[in-house]
């Protein structure tokens, strides 16, 4: 016969039954939960691999010189519906793409529709990755120089400048985009402006940006951010170059209320004064303004322009026009 069992013992048994049961779900949730990371991760895995798969299909279509349709290169699903889809490889997924695009845009003749693919990836990989400032920049210029869209690759710099407000390369070429191809001077000098408060930037920038706002006839805009730039160096060399720079601003500020006054002038007498002081004396400049190097305004009374004694060449950069006149000219026998 076997002893009989105690009270503490029964008490103990049970015990250890219910711990032994709690740990094992425990254990049971932990491998569940374990489980679904797994599940996430190939569901993650396997969708990049059918977005290549399906990348590198269109690709061999096209060395078969089986073109797709535009409609097809555009079935790359939107950014926004891949991020989510892709969990954490997200960046993984952008890296992929941007190589497809390196690929495709590496033919020795890239069509249109693949330039209109190469807009839309791209803007799948800045919404998976918004950090990635190469794709953003590198894009932008393909886009604006290669496929002639300037308007594509201004949208992309806009959304990279959003996302990166510190990498000065992104509103400066906005800038080129505006001045070169658009001839949109004030926005072009805005954007150069931008760029030049930004770490990192070439020396060379705040004084692109002065010149852009004295191309667009706006030399007050010029001077307040010469002044905004000084204010954050206290650099002798750069101080004097940009003092330098806000006195030519100066100049061209005169120069446009001079040739304003001129205007005036010739409208009401019809022609241009023998000198400056007769517009002081038909009231249409308050003084003849100061010269800040020194020198002196001077009227040609023949052709009515008016010009410094210390800068003859004004505060200006050239235009998309001259610029190609001239390298053709260069390259003439």
């Amino acid at each position: 016969m076997s002893p009989p069992v105690s009270s503490d013992t029964m008490t103990h048994a049970v015990q250890d039954s219910a711990w032994g049961l709690e740990a094992g779900r425990g254990l049971s949730c932990a491998g569940f939960i374990r489980l679904r990371k797994t599940l996430l991760v190939g569901v993650a895995l396997v969708i990049l691999v059918a977005v290549i798969w399906w990348l590198q299909q269109d690709l061999d279509r096209r060395g078969s010189n089986l073109v797709a349709t535009k409609e097809q290169l555009r079935a790359l699903p939107p950014g926004e519906v891949l991020k989510p889809l892709l969990l954490g490889y997200r960046h993984m997924g952008a890296d992929l793409l941007w190589l497809q695009v390196i690929q495709v845009l590496g033919q020795h003749e890239v069509p249109m529709e693949d330039y209109e693919w190469a807009a839309h990836a791209l803007d799948v990989i800045t919404t998976l990755d918004p950090q990635f400032v190469y794709a953003y920049d590198a894009g932008a210029v393909v886009l604006s120089e290669l496929a002639g869209q300037v308007e594509w690759s201004n949208r992309l710099l806009r959304k990279g400048i959003a996302a990166n407000p510190t990498a000065w390369r992104l509103p400066f070429q906005l800038g080129f985009n505006l001045f070169f191809h658009q001839q949109n001077y004030q926005g072009a000098a805005e954007a150069m402006a931008t760029a030049a408060r930004l770490p990192g930037r070439p020396a060379y920038v705040p004084e692109l940006a002065a010149r852009l706002y004295a191309e667009a006839k706006n030399p007050d805009l010029a001077m307040t951010f010469l002044a905004s730039v000084r204010a954050t160096t206290q650099d002798p060399l750069v101080l004097a170059s940009l003092d330098r720079r806000r006195d030519e601003a100066v100049i061209e500020r005169d120069l446009l209320r001079i040739e304003h006054a001129l205007a005036a002038y010739a409208d009401r007498f019809g022609g241009f004064p023998f000198s400056l002081q007769r517009l002081v004396e038909a009231g249409l400049l308050t003084a003849i303004p100061h010269e800040p190097f020194g020198g002196e305004y001077r009227l040609d009374r023949e052709t009515g322009q008016v010009s410094s004694s210390t800068h003859p060449r004004r505060l200006r950069i050239y235009r998309p026009q001259e610029i190609q006149s001239y390298t053709s000219a260069a390259v003439t026998p």
